[in-house]
Protein backbone atom coordinates (compact mmCIF):
# COMPACT_ATOMS: atom_id res chain seq x y z
CA UNK A 1 0.00 0.00 0.00
CA UNK A 2 1.24 3.46 -0.89
CA UNK A 3 1.69 6.18 1.71
CA UNK A 4 3.02 8.74 -0.72
CA UNK A 5 2.76 9.83 -4.32
CA UNK A 6 4.12 12.68 -6.41
CA UNK A 7 3.35 15.08 -9.24
CA UNK A 8 4.39 18.42 -10.72
CA UNK A 9 3.87 21.28 -8.25
CA UNK A 10 2.42 24.69 -9.07
CA UNK A 11 2.30 27.56 -6.55
CA UNK A 12 3.12 25.29 -3.58
CA UNK A 13 5.17 27.63 -1.44
CA UNK A 14 5.38 25.42 1.65
CA UNK A 15 3.79 22.37 3.27
CA UNK A 16 -0.03 22.31 2.95
CA UNK A 17 -1.77 20.05 5.47
CA UNK A 18 -5.48 19.33 4.93
CA UNK A 19 -8.19 16.70 4.59
CA UNK A 20 -9.00 15.35 1.13
CA UNK A 21 -12.26 15.35 -0.79
CA UNK A 22 -13.34 14.22 -4.23
CA UNK A 23 -16.47 16.36 -4.08
CA UNK A 24 -15.68 19.29 -6.37
CA UNK A 25 -18.96 20.98 -5.41
CA UNK A 26 -17.99 21.20 -1.72
CA UNK A 27 -16.00 24.44 -2.18
CA UNK A 28 -14.26 23.99 1.17
CA UNK A 29 -11.21 26.27 1.58
CA UNK A 30 -9.98 24.00 4.39
CA UNK A 31 -9.79 20.89 2.17
CA UNK A 32 -7.71 19.64 -0.74
CA UNK A 33 -9.65 18.57 -3.84
CA UNK A 34 -8.73 15.43 -5.81
CA UNK A 35 -9.62 15.60 -9.52
CA UNK A 36 -9.11 12.18 -11.12
CA UNK A 37 -10.73 12.66 -14.54
CA UNK A 38 -8.31 15.35 -15.66
CA UNK A 39 -10.97 18.05 -16.04
CA UNK A 40 -10.48 20.78 -13.44
CA UNK A 41 -12.82 23.45 -14.82
CA UNK A 42 -13.07 26.84 -13.11
CA UNK A 43 -10.70 27.60 -10.23
CA UNK A 44 -12.48 25.92 -7.30
CA UNK A 45 -12.49 27.27 -3.76
CA UNK A 46 -10.18 24.77 -2.07
CA UNK A 47 -6.88 24.91 -0.21
CA UNK A 48 -5.20 23.09 -3.11
CA UNK A 49 -6.00 20.79 -6.04
CA UNK A 50 -4.40 17.43 -6.84
CA UNK A 51 -5.01 16.13 -10.34
CA UNK A 52 -3.93 13.61 -12.94
CA UNK A 53 -4.22 16.40 -15.57
CA UNK A 54 -1.01 17.63 -17.20
CA UNK A 55 0.55 20.86 -15.99
CA UNK A 56 -0.54 22.51 -19.26
CA UNK A 57 -4.04 22.71 -17.69
CA UNK A 58 -2.81 24.54 -14.60
CA UNK A 59 -5.10 26.94 -12.77
CA UNK A 60 -4.15 29.94 -10.68
CA UNK A 61 -4.04 28.27 -7.27
CA UNK A 62 -1.85 25.81 -5.32
CA UNK A 63 -1.98 22.53 -7.20
CA UNK A 64 -0.09 19.38 -8.16
CA UNK A 65 -0.41 17.97 -11.69
CA UNK A 66 0.30 14.65 -13.40
CA UNK A 67 -0.18 12.72 -10.15
CA UNK A 68 0.20 9.03 -10.97
CA UNK A 69 -2.42 7.51 -8.67
CA UNK A 70 -4.96 8.35 -6.01
CA UNK A 71 -6.08 4.77 -5.39
CA UNK A 72 -4.64 4.70 -1.87
CA UNK A 73 -6.43 7.89 -0.75
CA UNK A 74 -9.91 7.94 0.80
CA UNK A 75 -12.35 10.73 1.61
CA UNK A 76 -11.16 12.78 4.60
CA UNK A 77 -7.70 11.23 4.68
CA UNK A 78 -5.20 13.88 5.75
CA UNK A 79 -2.11 14.60 3.64
CA UNK A 80 0.74 17.06 3.45
CA UNK A 81 1.50 18.50 0.01
CA UNK A 82 5.10 19.67 -0.27
CA UNK A 83 6.74 22.23 -2.51
CA UNK A 84 8.54 19.49 -4.48
CA UNK A 85 5.20 17.94 -5.50
CA UNK A 86 5.33 15.04 -3.05
CA UNK A 87 2.05 14.11 -1.37
CA UNK A 88 2.53 12.22 1.90
CA UNK A 89 -0.34 10.54 3.71
CA UNK A 90 -0.45 11.61 7.37
CA UNK A 91 -3.71 10.05 8.58
CA UNK A 92 -5.95 7.39 7.03
CA UNK A 93 -9.57 7.38 8.14
CA UNK A 94 -10.04 3.67 7.40
CA UNK A 95 -6.97 2.50 9.31
CA UNK A 96 -6.35 1.77 12.99
CA UNK A 97 -2.58 1.95 12.47
CA UNK A 98 -1.82 5.64 12.01
CA UNK A 99 1.44 7.06 13.31
CA UNK A 100 3.58 10.19 13.53
CA UNK A 101 7.19 9.87 12.35
CA UNK A 102 8.66 12.29 14.89
CA UNK A 103 12.17 12.44 13.38
CA UNK A 104 14.52 10.31 11.31
CA UNK A 105 17.44 11.12 13.63
CA UNK A 106 18.54 8.53 16.18
CA UNK A 107 21.23 8.08 18.84
CA UNK A 108 21.40 4.33 18.18
CA UNK A 109 22.27 2.53 14.96
CA UNK A 110 20.74 -0.94 15.34
CA UNK A 111 21.96 -3.81 13.19
CA UNK A 112 18.37 -4.57 12.12
CA UNK A 113 16.99 -1.02 11.96
CA UNK A 114 14.15 -0.98 9.42
CA UNK A 115 14.45 2.79 8.94
CA UNK A 116 18.13 3.76 9.17
CA UNK A 117 18.70 7.13 10.83
CA UNK A 118 19.50 10.23 8.81
CA UNK A 119 21.88 12.85 10.14
CA UNK A 120 19.76 15.89 9.47
CA UNK A 121 17.57 18.07 11.65
CA UNK A 122 14.06 17.50 10.35
CA UNK A 123 12.27 18.61 13.51
CA UNK A 124 11.33 22.10 12.27
CA UNK A 125 9.48 20.66 9.30
CA UNK A 126 7.85 17.73 11.11
CA UNK A 127 6.81 19.74 14.15
CA UNK A 128 5.18 22.29 11.86
CA UNK A 129 3.32 19.59 9.96
CA UNK A 130 2.10 17.75 13.07
CA UNK A 131 1.05 20.96 14.79
CA UNK A 132 -1.43 21.36 11.92
CA UNK A 133 -2.32 17.67 11.73
CA UNK A 134 -3.18 16.85 15.34
CA UNK A 135 -6.23 19.17 15.61
CA UNK A 136 -7.57 17.64 12.35
CA UNK A 137 -7.45 14.03 13.55
CA UNK A 138 -10.95 12.70 14.34
CA UNK A 139 -11.71 12.78 18.06
CA UNK A 140 -12.77 9.13 17.96
CA UNK A 141 -9.31 8.00 16.82
CA UNK A 142 -8.74 4.84 18.88
CA UNK A 143 -4.94 4.67 18.75
CA UNK A 144 -2.06 6.72 17.42
CA UNK A 145 1.59 5.70 17.18
CA UNK A 146 4.69 7.85 17.54
CA UNK A 147 7.89 6.53 16.03
CA UNK A 148 11.24 7.53 14.55
CA UNK A 149 14.23 7.63 14.56
CA UNK A 150 14.25 8.49 18.21
CA UNK A 151 11.28 10.74 19.04
CA UNK A 152 12.86 12.26 22.15
CA UNK A 153 15.54 13.87 19.96
CA UNK A 154 12.87 16.44 19.09
CA UNK A 155 13.71 17.91 22.49
CA UNK A 156 11.07 20.17 24.00
CA UNK A 157 9.00 19.84 20.82
CA UNK A 158 8.40 16.17 21.68
CA UNK A 159 6.64 17.20 24.88
CA UNK A 160 4.78 19.99 23.09
CA UNK A 161 3.36 17.41 20.66
CA UNK A 162 2.27 15.25 23.58
CA UNK A 163 0.61 18.29 25.15
CA UNK A 164 -1.28 18.87 21.89
CA UNK A 165 -2.34 15.24 21.70
CA UNK A 166 -3.56 15.33 25.30
CA UNK A 167 -5.67 18.40 24.52
CA UNK A 168 -7.01 17.40 21.10
CA UNK A 169 -7.28 13.60 21.48
CA UNK A 170 -8.01 12.93 25.16
CA UNK A 171 -9.55 9.48 24.51
CA UNK A 172 -6.87 8.21 22.11
CA UNK A 173 -4.38 5.53 23.18
CA UNK A 174 -0.84 6.67 22.32
CA UNK A 175 1.98 4.19 21.71
CA UNK A 176 5.46 5.72 21.41
CA UNK A 177 8.49 3.72 20.24
CA UNK A 178 11.65 5.03 21.91
CA UNK A 179 14.99 3.47 22.84
CA UNK A 180 14.54 4.97 26.31
CA UNK A 181 18.10 6.24 26.57
CA UNK A 182 17.19 9.92 26.88
CA UNK A 183 15.21 9.13 30.04
CA UNK A 184 18.43 8.11 31.79
CA UNK A 185 18.45 11.79 32.73
CA UNK A 186 15.90 12.10 35.51
CA UNK A 187 14.77 15.58 34.51
CA UNK A 188 13.65 14.24 31.10
CA UNK A 189 11.54 11.52 32.71
CA UNK A 190 10.16 14.14 35.10
CA UNK A 191 9.29 16.38 32.15
CA UNK A 192 7.26 13.54 30.63
CA UNK A 193 5.45 13.04 33.92
CA UNK A 194 4.41 16.72 33.89
CA UNK A 195 2.62 16.18 30.56
CA UNK A 196 0.29 13.82 32.43
CA UNK A 197 -0.69 11.77 29.38
CA UNK A 198 -2.05 8.67 31.10
CA UNK A 199 -3.01 6.97 27.84
CA UNK A 200 0.66 6.92 26.73
CA UNK A 201 2.57 3.63 26.51
CA UNK A 202 6.32 3.69 25.83
CA UNK A 203 7.69 0.75 23.84
CA UNK A 204 11.39 0.35 24.67
CA UNK A 205 13.73 -2.26 23.16
CA UNK A 206 15.92 -4.46 25.35
CA UNK A 207 17.83 -7.14 23.49
CA UNK A 208 19.84 -8.93 26.18
CA UNK A 209 20.46 -9.19 29.90
CA UNK A 210 24.14 -8.38 29.31
CA UNK A 211 25.36 -4.93 28.35
CA UNK A 212 27.88 -6.04 25.73
CA UNK A 213 25.29 -7.94 23.71
CA UNK A 214 22.69 -5.16 23.82
CA UNK A 215 25.26 -2.46 23.01
CA UNK A 216 26.54 -4.46 20.05
CA UNK A 217 23.05 -4.95 18.63
CA UNK A 218 22.20 -1.24 18.90
CA UNK A 219 25.74 -0.21 17.91
CA UNK A 220 25.99 2.37 20.69
CA UNK A 221 28.29 2.27 23.74
CA UNK A 222 26.65 2.58 27.17
CA UNK A 223 23.20 2.06 25.59
CA UNK A 224 22.28 -0.82 27.93
CA UNK A 225 23.01 1.13 31.10
CA UNK A 226 21.23 4.22 29.78
CA UNK A 227 18.19 2.16 28.80
CA UNK A 228 17.97 0.44 32.19
CA UNK A 229 18.42 3.75 34.02
CA UNK A 230 15.78 5.27 31.75
CA UNK A 231 13.33 2.46 32.54
CA UNK A 232 13.81 2.97 36.28
CA UNK A 233 13.39 6.73 36.00
CA UNK A 234 10.21 6.30 33.97
CA UNK A 235 8.85 3.75 36.43
CA UNK A 236 9.57 6.15 39.30
CA UNK A 237 7.27 8.65 37.58
CA UNK A 238 4.58 6.03 37.01
CA UNK A 239 4.87 5.80 33.22
CA UNK A 240 3.40 2.85 31.32
CA UNK A 241 6.15 0.66 29.85
CA UNK A 242 6.50 -2.10 27.30
CA UNK A 243 9.69 -4.05 26.48
CA UNK A 244 10.29 -5.02 22.84
CA UNK A 245 12.68 -7.79 21.80
CA UNK A 246 13.51 -8.36 18.12
CA UNK A 247 14.31 -12.03 17.50
CA UNK A 248 17.50 -12.77 15.55
CA UNK A 249 20.84 -14.52 15.79
CA UNK A 250 22.29 -11.97 18.24
CA UNK A 251 19.36 -11.79 20.68
CA UNK A 252 18.27 -15.45 20.77
CA UNK A 253 21.15 -17.11 22.67
CA UNK A 254 20.29 -15.19 25.88
CA UNK A 255 16.52 -14.95 25.35
CA UNK A 256 15.51 -17.03 28.38
CA UNK A 257 18.01 -15.21 30.59
CA UNK A 258 16.61 -11.92 29.32
CA UNK A 259 13.09 -13.04 30.28
CA UNK A 260 14.29 -13.84 33.80
CA UNK A 261 16.17 -10.52 33.96
CA UNK A 262 13.00 -8.64 33.05
CA UNK A 263 11.00 -10.47 35.73
CA UNK A 264 13.62 -9.96 38.43
CA UNK A 265 14.67 -6.39 37.61
CA UNK A 266 11.80 -4.80 35.64
CA UNK A 267 8.63 -6.21 37.22
CA UNK A 268 6.85 -2.89 36.63
CA UNK A 269 6.59 -3.33 32.84
CA UNK A 270 3.06 -3.92 31.54
CA UNK A 271 3.91 -5.91 28.44
CA UNK A 272 6.73 -7.74 26.67
CA UNK A 273 6.58 -8.14 22.88
CA UNK A 274 8.77 -10.65 21.03
CA UNK A 275 9.07 -9.52 17.43
CA UNK A 276 9.98 -11.21 14.15
CA UNK A 277 12.62 -9.65 11.92
CA UNK A 278 11.77 -7.17 9.17
CA UNK A 279 13.94 -7.47 6.05
CA UNK A 280 14.36 -3.77 5.43
CA UNK A 281 16.80 -0.95 6.11
CA UNK A 282 20.02 -2.33 7.62
CA UNK A 283 18.77 -5.92 7.89
CA UNK A 284 19.64 -7.05 4.33
CA UNK A 285 23.18 -5.69 4.81
CA UNK A 286 23.60 -7.60 8.09
CA UNK A 287 21.59 -10.67 7.20
CA UNK A 288 24.42 -13.12 7.96
CA UNK A 289 24.62 -11.73 11.50
CA UNK A 290 20.85 -11.79 12.00
CA UNK A 291 18.92 -14.43 10.12
CA UNK A 292 17.62 -17.58 11.76
CA UNK A 293 14.64 -19.42 10.32
CA UNK A 294 11.83 -18.67 12.82
CA UNK A 295 10.89 -22.35 12.87
CA UNK A 296 14.28 -23.04 14.45
CA UNK A 297 13.90 -20.75 17.47
CA UNK A 298 10.44 -21.69 18.70
CA UNK A 299 11.80 -23.63 21.71
CA UNK A 300 13.70 -20.60 23.00
CA UNK A 301 10.78 -18.29 22.25
CA UNK A 302 8.32 -20.59 23.97
CA UNK A 303 10.49 -20.91 27.07
CA UNK A 304 10.88 -17.11 27.39
CA UNK A 305 7.22 -16.32 26.68
CA UNK A 306 5.88 -19.00 29.05
CA UNK A 307 8.22 -17.89 31.83
CA UNK A 308 7.10 -14.27 31.69
CA UNK A 309 3.43 -15.14 31.29
CA UNK A 310 3.64 -17.60 34.14
CA UNK A 311 4.97 -14.82 36.35
CA UNK A 312 2.12 -12.44 35.56
CA UNK A 313 3.63 -10.32 32.77
CA UNK A 314 1.56 -9.83 29.60
CA UNK A 315 3.32 -11.32 26.58
CA UNK A 316 2.75 -11.00 22.83
CA UNK A 317 4.46 -12.46 19.78
CA UNK A 318 4.48 -10.08 16.83
CA UNK A 319 5.33 -10.56 13.15
CA UNK A 320 5.15 -14.35 13.21
CA UNK A 321 3.16 -16.97 11.32
CA UNK A 322 0.92 -19.53 13.04
CA UNK A 323 2.15 -22.44 10.93
CA UNK A 324 5.65 -22.02 12.38
CA UNK A 325 4.50 -21.94 16.00
CA UNK A 326 3.52 -24.74 18.37
CA UNK A 327 -0.17 -24.49 19.16
CA UNK A 328 0.77 -23.69 22.79
CA UNK A 329 2.18 -20.33 21.62
CA UNK A 330 -0.84 -19.28 19.56
CA UNK A 331 -2.36 -17.53 22.58
CA UNK A 332 0.48 -14.99 22.42
CA UNK A 333 0.32 -14.37 18.68
CA UNK A 334 -0.98 -10.99 17.49
CA UNK A 335 -1.74 -9.64 14.03
CA UNK A 336 0.70 -6.80 14.44
CA UNK A 337 2.13 -5.85 11.04
CA UNK A 338 0.89 -2.47 9.85
CA UNK A 339 -1.74 -2.85 7.14
CA UNK A 340 0.25 -0.85 4.60
CA UNK A 341 3.17 -3.32 4.68
CA UNK A 342 1.38 -6.61 5.47
CA UNK A 343 1.32 -9.40 2.88
CA UNK A 344 0.57 -13.12 2.52
CA UNK A 345 2.71 -15.18 0.15
CA UNK A 346 1.60 -17.92 -2.24
CA UNK A 347 1.87 -20.61 0.46
CA UNK A 348 -0.74 -18.72 2.51
CA UNK A 349 -3.49 -18.27 -0.07
CA UNK A 350 -5.49 -21.41 0.70
CA UNK A 351 -4.72 -21.54 4.43
CA UNK A 352 -7.73 -22.11 6.68
CA UNK A 353 -6.09 -19.96 9.40
CA UNK A 354 -5.44 -16.96 7.16
CA UNK A 355 -7.79 -14.65 9.07
CA UNK A 356 -6.05 -15.39 12.39
CA UNK A 357 -2.46 -15.28 11.16
CA UNK A 358 -0.33 -12.16 11.18
CA UNK A 359 1.19 -12.79 7.75
CA UNK A 360 4.51 -11.30 6.70
CA UNK A 361 6.16 -7.97 6.06
CA UNK A 362 6.15 -6.99 2.39
CA UNK A 363 9.95 -6.79 2.68
CA UNK A 364 10.02 -10.50 3.59
CA UNK A 365 8.34 -11.69 0.38
CA UNK A 366 11.61 -13.27 -0.74
CA UNK A 367 13.14 -13.91 2.68
CA UNK A 368 10.99 -15.96 5.01
CA UNK A 369 10.89 -19.35 6.69
CA UNK A 370 11.26 -22.40 4.51
CA UNK A 371 8.61 -24.10 6.65
CA UNK A 372 5.52 -22.04 5.79
CA UNK A 373 2.63 -24.42 5.29
CA UNK A 374 -1.08 -23.80 4.76
CA UNK A 375 -3.47 -25.35 7.27
CA UNK A 376 -6.20 -27.46 5.74
CA UNK A 377 -9.74 -27.11 7.08
CA UNK A 378 -9.69 -30.59 8.62
CA UNK A 379 -6.52 -29.74 10.56
CA UNK A 380 -8.13 -26.61 11.97
CA UNK A 381 -11.17 -28.59 13.14
CA UNK A 382 -8.88 -31.06 14.89
CA UNK A 383 -7.00 -28.22 16.59
CA UNK A 384 -10.22 -26.64 17.82
CA UNK A 385 -11.49 -29.99 19.18
CA UNK A 386 -8.20 -30.65 20.97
Amino acid sequence: MLLKTRGTPHRIGGPIVAKLTRNRFADDPCKILIVEDGSIGESPDFKAVLTSAPVSQRIDMPSVYSVGTFDHLAEDDIVVVNSDGSINTLYRTKSFQNFLLATERCNSNCLMCSQPPKDRDDTDYLYGVYSQLIPMIPKDCAELGITGGEPTLMGERFFSLLDMIKKELPETEIHCLTNGRTFAWKNIAQRLERVGLRRLMLGIPLYADHYQVHDYIVQAPHAFHQTIRGLYNLAAFDQRLEIRVVLHRQSLPRLTRLAKFIFMNLPFVEHVAFMGLENQGYTPHNIDKLWIDPADYMNELGEAADFLSGHGINVSIYNSQLCLMPETLWKYNKRSISDWKNIYVAECVNCAMLERCGGLFASCANMHSQHLKAFEQVEVKDLIVN
